[in-house]
């Protein structure tokens, strides 16, 4: 027991240590708190995944009743004002970038709606707008169609179904992509400056000649470590857990249907496992610049295949059992997703939280080897 307390006392005046060089770098904390403010705010607001203020224009040859209340239906939010052009200006105003869609109505299309002869619709789309063109695609399909049942009809009217169809979307009723990209942007925060911040001191020890200072130390290679992890881990935790009630909840309306303590212990519990996969890339390199060419790669290849930018499910199968095996941030983003979204408890995401302990654990060894070898060698 003595020698336990002995290693806890090492362990926190190293960690205390760690906190003051952290503090003492003025950019550092400048990063962390522009990354879990502004950064999630601006993401969560700017990059929008729904359609909103699609441009189009319309080409109207038949210059019918029917034709200009179908242009009255593309209207706000989810349209902009319909431009109207001729058909001479629509290679010039899509190929400028300036029309996302444009809706060529045939002369006589009224007529020959009425009178049951075969007509149709042109619909060009700009595909390099990709989310929008292909949101918008389907948008303007279900307006054509509605339009032209509510014509046959003679009334305004919906196509009858054989069914009552009553749809509810549960954990984001107003489907609203900021719910979901302001929560992922703090996942992706918290494994990237954990690794930069936990790999970078490591670096920063070895360019500045202060790790000798600690090789004469009574101190073990697993303190030195240990301190590293937390010190870093720990700051990235609380700025997480500020953004995600100050930034998420309150400036941006967000519910967090779960614990908050259960996903702070889970946060905890990640931000380990990741600060030992940025002490085990310290070690690979010599200097910050090896360090950050090494960080970059790992991260984006850990994040987009995640599961938080897009499903799990949409992978290749053996590149999803790759990713869950080896990476503990898939399991993470289940976790967090079933804790913040849908408010389940530790019953329900125990397996997702033995998953990132048993990564992190690997890291962790595999880190301290290569930790013992390099520093102490």
């Amino acid at each position: 027991m003595r020698a336990l307390a002995i290693h806890l006392k090492n362990v926190a005046r190293l960690a205390v240590k760690e906190l003051r060089s952290i503090r003492a770098d003025r950019m550092m904390m400048i990063l962390v708190a522009y990354t879990f403010t502004v950064a999630v705010y601006t993401v969560a607001t700017g990059a929008k995944l729904e359609a909103r203020d699609l441009t189009i224009g319309i080409v109207d040859e038949d210059e019918s009743d029917f034709a200009r209340r179908l242009t009255d239906a593309f209207g706000p939010p989810l349209f902009k004002t319909v431009d109207r052009i001729s058909a001479r200006e629509i290679d010039s105003a899509m190929d400028s970038g300036r029309l996302v869609f444009v809706l060529e109505i045939p002369p006589k299309f009224e007529a020959d709606l009425l009178a049951g002869r075969q007509t149709g619709l042109q619909l060009s789309v700009d595909a390099t707008a990709m989310t929008q063109a292909g949101n918008g695609s389907v948008y303007i399909q279900e307006i054509i169609a509605r339009e032209i049942a509510n014509l046959k009809a003679g009334r305004e009217t919906t196509t009858a179904l054989p069914i009552n169809l009553v749809v509810r979307a549960r954990f984001n009723p107003n489907l609203d992509s900021s719910w979901f990209s302001s929560v992922m942007q703090i996942l992706n925060n918290i494994t990237l400056l954990t690794i930069v911040l936990t790999g970078a001191a490591l670096i920063r020890e070895r360019e500045q000649g202060t790790v000798e200072h600690l090789l004469v130390m009574p101190v073990t290679p697993v303190e030195i470590m240990l301190a590293k992890m937390i010190a870093n881990a720990g700051v990235i935790l609380v700025a997480a857990m500020v953004s995600l009630v100050v930034i998420v909840e309150w400036a941006l309306g967000v519910p967090v249907a779960g614990s908050l303590l259960l996903f702070a212990t889970g946060a905890a519990i990640y931000a380990f496992s990741v600060a030992a996969l940025g002490i085990l890339l310290g070690t690979l390199a010599t200097t910050m610049g090896q360090f950050g060419l090494l960080a970059i790669p790992v991260f984006v290849v850990t994040q987009l295949l995640s599961g938080a930018t897009t499903p799990m499910e949409s992978m290749p199968v053996w590149l999803q059992w790759g990713m869950r095996i080896f990476s503990p941030t898939p399991h993470f983003v289940a976790f967090s997703q079933g804790v913040l979204y849908r408010g389940a408890g530790l019953g329900a995401v125990w397996t997702d939280l033995a998953q990132v302990i048993a990564i992190g654990a690997a890291y962790f060894a595999i880190a301290l080897s290569r930790f013992r070898k390099v520093i102490f060698s």
